[in-house]
């Protein structure tokens, strides 16, 4: 399910203070994945933590109201390869 509308989207509150907001050079680590990123982070780079390491994420005006979690990947891709075992016979 959803959020409500009412409600309104979800925005851990250490996001909106305003030190957050002005410091352009400095980055800063983000904990709440499930929190969409606001508009107010346009053009600054966070460090999403994503259960072991912190992923740096530069936001863009694609991924505001997306969530954090959505680009700090927690599972590391490894692609299915075909392993030959060499002097092996049927």
């Amino acid at each position: 399910m959803s959020r409500s509308v009412w409600k309104g989207p979800f925005v851990d509150p250490i996001l909106l203070k305003s030190s957050f907001r002005n410091k352009k050079s400095t980055f800063k680590h983000v904990w709440s994945r499930s929190s969409v990123i606001p508009f107010s982070l346009l053009g600054q780079s966070v460090l999403v933590h994503n259960g072991k390491l912190f992923k740096k994420i530069f936001i863009t005006r694609e991924k505001i109201g997306y969530k954090f979690g959505e680009f700090a990947f927690t599972k590391k891709y490894t692609p299915k390869t075909k392993i030959l075992k060499k002097g092996s016979r049927k």
